[in-house]
């Protein structure tokens, strides 16, 4: 197979999936394909066999996502994934296929050729191909939990309930009844792996024996169906730390999918919403709260004593104070697990009755005449007057 044949093949055509397939998807297509095509099932049958090493072949490449990212890219190279441009190779295109795939040592400019590009997918010859077995990491994992206002501030515990890929419990991972185990794939020799030369190139492709794991199990887990991983249900507790934040996520370290081949577990990220209080807000690490007031109280000032998430406060207010204004409450605001610690900022808005008896009427009315000569909207209409001029 040349280089140019390997980059024209279409290999999520060959999985029967799209082009933004998600890695489950994508080895979904691929299980089902291999148990229709597996040549033990298709005994004498040319044709599924090499189909069966097309998939694999499409499988190798698209399950490694280093490897699909470098398969991608090189297809929108090359004319958008469909295949190389018109005219390559041709004698009057000025097209060299040297220079495309690059030359022995380097090009001037840095330019490594698109063997640089696609490292990951084909090396050149006498070069060796990662080992299908190596521990790879588990993917990460994201969730969502809702909590009170008053549990964001104060911060809480919270049981989660997860359905999530987990080791398998009943062969601890490794696939094969329990009392029995895998045995090493005599084909690849344990690489999951097999290796050809064509020309310049070494292209390894994944083992059709062991379908790319390196082992083959003879007797499958009747949980996992030989797999390792199955679906199960836990419950985790999590901390929501103090003064966390609406849609802020928090991370578990080692809670996500396990890892294959005896690597790390993915993390798991759990998203906070918090519920609206229906009495204060938040600004940061401060809390806010609007407090009704009357005019009276703004004019000749008084003492309010206003509610806090632990407990009240007592507040002077001077006399002359204007509606809007924010009074402060120190360290009444949010206290993070870092130490920080928010204010309690109280908005003072003056409450118009809807009704007023005769008395309070006739004294807004007094009131009112003897403050006649007062226009609280000099100050406005001279500004206005003087940008007009």
């Amino acid at each position: 197979m040349s280089a140019r044949d390997w980059i024209e093949k279409d290999f999520y055509r060959e999985l029967g999936v799209s082009s933004d397939a998600s890695a489950d998807e994508i080895k979904r297509a691929y299980r089902k394909l291999a148990r229709e095509l597996h040549p033990d099932a298709n005994p004498g049958d040319a044709k599924a066999e090499a189909r069966f090493k097309a998939v694999s072949e499409a499988y190798g490449v698209l399950s490694d996502a280093a490897k699909r990212k470098q398969y991608d890219e090189a297809r929108r190279l090359f004319a958008g994934g469909g295949g190389f441009p018109g005219g390559f190779g041709a004698g009057n295109s000025g097209f060299d296929v040297g220079d495309l795939f690059g030359r022995t040592g380097a090009q001037p400019g840095g330019m490594g050729g698109l063997g640089d590009l696609l490292g990951g997918l084909f090396n050149r010859r006498g070069g060796t191909s990662a080992s299908a077995t190596r521990p790879r990491r588990g993917d990460d994992v994201e969730t969502d939990v809702r909590i009170d206002f008053t549990e964001a501030v104060r911060g809480a515990t919270v049981p989660l309930r997860l359905s999530s890929p987990a080791s398998c419990g009943t062969c601890a991972g490794s696939g094969a009844r329990p009392g029995t185990t895998p045995r090493t794939c005599p084909t690849c020799g344990g690489a999951g792996l097999v290796t050809r030369s064509q020309g310049a190139f070494a292209f390894s492709e994944p083992c059709a024996d062991c379908r790319g794991t390196g082992r083959i199990v003879d007797d499958p887990c009747p949980e996992c169906g030989g797999d390792g991983v199955s679906t199960k249900t836990r419950t985790l507790t999590i901390r929501i730390p103090a003064g966390v934040d609406d849609g802020q996520k928090i991370r578990l370290a080692g809670q996500g999918e396990p890892g294959r081949n005896n690597g790390p577990a993915g993390d798991l990220y759990v998203r906070v919403h918090v519920n609206p209080h229906p009495v204060f807000g938040r600004t940061g690490n401060d809390l806010t709260l609007t407090v009704p007031v009357t005019f009276p109280e703004l004019a000749l000032g008084t003492t309010l004593t206003v509610p806090t998430l632990d407990g009240k406060v007592t507040l002077r207010v001077p006399p002359g104070t204007a509606s809007g204004r924010v009074l402060r409450a120190k360290g009444k605001g949010i206290t993070r697990r870092d130490g920080q610690v928010g204010d309690l900022l109280i908005t003072l808005q003056v409450a118009v009755p809807n009704n007023m008896d005769a008395a309070a009427r006739e004294a807004l009315e007094q009131y009112a005449s003897a403050t006649a000569r007062h226009d609280p909207r000099a100050e406005l209409n001279a500004m206005v007057e003087k940008r007009s001029v």
